[in-house]
């Protein structure tokens, strides 16, 4: 998942940026490019990103303070 770092969809307005996701794009051929299985890839990628999208945000709205 760290390797989706530069890859992570950012909205921003109002005076604030937050996390909306991973280029999913991006991230099943990095998946592809490992030579993982690409069904557990499309099956585990939305759930592990939903608690990177929430986990960033409420650190990101943590030091905005």
């Amino acid at each position: 998942m760290l390797r989706l770092t530069g890859q992570l969809r950012i909205a921003g307005g109002m005076g604030a940026s937050v996390v909306i996701g991973w280029d999913m794009t991006a991230a099943l051929a990095m998946s592809r490019a490992l030579r993982l299985d690409p069904l557990i890839a499309a099956e585990c990628l939305p759930e592990i990103e939903a608690v990177m999208v929430r986990k960033l945000n409420e650190q990101m709205a943590a030091e905005r303070g």
